[in-house]
């Protein structure tokens, strides 16, 4: 498994604090699922913050129901990245899941507000979009980061099966 380092321009020279998350590539028919909010425009790969006692297998399960409302299973991790802003670093593992089943979604408040849905896009049109990233800084240094992030991942993820690896 890969790790990459995302080294962004306003990070501090040591970080003090960090947050651990976990992501799901789910492919269907050539689409993949995103996290699509709606109020922002932002699509995003399905995931979240990592909770006490949890493995990164636990909670991109939880995290990818919540969002999506799709049971999922973890089938391998390709990926862990690391990314350094200000006092963060936020380390992302990134897995490979399948669709099993259809639970319930449950979103925060904050998600509900966003106008989180999932949606499946072409995997192509997403690699396309997440590549304007450097474009987005201007806008949005947020925005610009998520993008670099998710781009970087699903090269990574369409690198790992050229390479044949799962």
């Amino acid at each position: 498994m890969k790790t990459i380092e995302i080294l962004g321009e306003n990070r501090f020279e040591t970080f003090t604090k960090t947050r651990v998350g976990c992501r799901a590539v789910i492919i269907k028919d050539d689409k993949i699922l995103l996290s699509h909010e709606l109020i922002s425009g932002w699509w995003l790969v399905p995931g979240g913050g990592l909770e006490e006692g949890e493995t990164p297998e636990e909670c991109v399960i939880r995290e990818v129901e919540e969002e999506t409302g799709f049971i999922v299973k973890p089938v391998y991790q390709f990926l862990i990245l690391n990314e350094y802003y200000e006092e963060y670093c936020y380390t992302s593992h990134y897995f490979v899941c399948e669709v099993t089943g259809e639970g319930k979604m449950h979103l925060t408040e904050a998600e509900q507000k966003r106008g989180l849905t999932p949606e499946w896009l072409p995997l192509k049109d997403a690699v396309e979009m997440y590549s304007t990233h450097e474009s987005l800084g201007d806008i949005s240094e947020e925005k610009r980061g998520s993008y670099q992030r998710e781009y970087t991942a699903l090269l990574e993820y369409m690198n790992s099966l050229k390479a044949g690896i799962s």
